[in-house]
């Protein structure tokens, strides 16, 4: 069994047990590389049925191509899919775009109080009918109370804080020094009712690996991650107001995986291309802590 092999089945063993162990589960699906390995994970963890739904925030600066893969690739896989956003923020403008907030206000009001509410019920969410190939007001109103996301411990200094069951209280707030150890590959999967529970089956992954894994299982890829004939390409997916392209002449996964190989890029961030991680001296924890993925 070779090093993908074992990060594989790790990672197949703690979704399936979330499912076993968890009602109202979820998945974050960002449509970068990290979430999306994520979910081709979920596929064959279950036999090529994702048993729950997809949730992703749209703050609706993302760069269009993302909304284009993400809905595709829904239809295409059959997934159950579903998206929440901050409706009063972007009709009043508070919104970093439009300049009336700093980008990390943004963050939060776009994204960590979007995620919240979506996943809380408390806010509109909007299903994909499959038949009709659009998105419909969700019905269903019933809290999200375990979620599964794509965080790796090595893409930025607090995710490495996170542990693969890792609970929030019931206002999705985090306390990073009240959580429980996970020696010898021992899961406390049993938490009072009512704690919020985010899963992490990818914190052992690293940005090669995610890469490896791409190339070893064929997974389709957002076209921004290449080279597309200006000598950029982006490293991380965000919103295009704040999210910019690095320097690179990558145009496969080949060429994605020699240039980390190469050690291209060993002393600069995975991140350094997003702008609001800079804004508060380089910290994403208070964001974190509020819920932000």
């Amino acid at each position: 069994m070779n090093h993908l092999d074992k990060l594989e089945n790790k990672s197949i063993h703690i979704l399936r047990e979330a499912y076993a162990n968890f009602k109202n589960l979820c998945m974050l699906w960002s449509v970068g590389k990290d979430s999306t390995v994520l979910l081709w994970l979920a596929r064959k963890a279950f036999f090529g049925h994702v048993p729950f739904p997809l949730v992703h925030i749209d703050t609706h600066f993302k760069i269009p191509e993302m909304i284009e893969y993400r809905d595709r690739l829904a239809l295409e896989w059959g997934l159950d899919m579903i998206y929440g956003e901050n409706r009063e923020a972007l009709e009043k403008k508070l919104t970093y775009p439009d300049g009336n907030v700093s980008r990390l206000e943004c963050c939060r009001l776009l994204k960590t109080e979007a995620l919240k509410n979506t996943l809380n019920g408390k806010w509109p969410r909007y299903r994909l009918n499959h038949e009709k190939k659009c998105y419909e007001p969700d019905t269903n109103t019933e809290p999200f109370t375990g979620v599964i996301v794509g965080v790796r411990a090595d893409e930025e200094g607090s995710r490495s804080k996170e542990r693969y069951f890792s609970p929030r209280d019931k206002n999705s707030d985090w306390d990073i020094g009240d959580q429980p150890p996970e020696f010898w590959g021992q899961f406390k999967t049993d938490f009072a009712p009512g704690t919020h529970l985010r899963i992490h089956p990818l914190l052992d992954w690293t940005e090669l690996d995610i890469w490896e894994y791409i190339k070893r299982e064929n997974i389709p890829t957002v076209s921004l991650y290449y080279d597309r004939g200006d000598g950029k390409r982006y490293r991380s997916l965000g919103c295009w107001p704040c999210t910019f392209p690095v320097e690179s002449n990558a145009k496969t996964v080949d060429d994605i995986i020699y240039e980390l190989k190469s050690g291209k890029f060993a002393n600069i961030a995975e991140r350094s291309g997003r702008a609001q991680d800079k804004e508060d001296g380089g910290g994403l924890e208070e964001l974190r802590k509020g819920g932000y993925m």
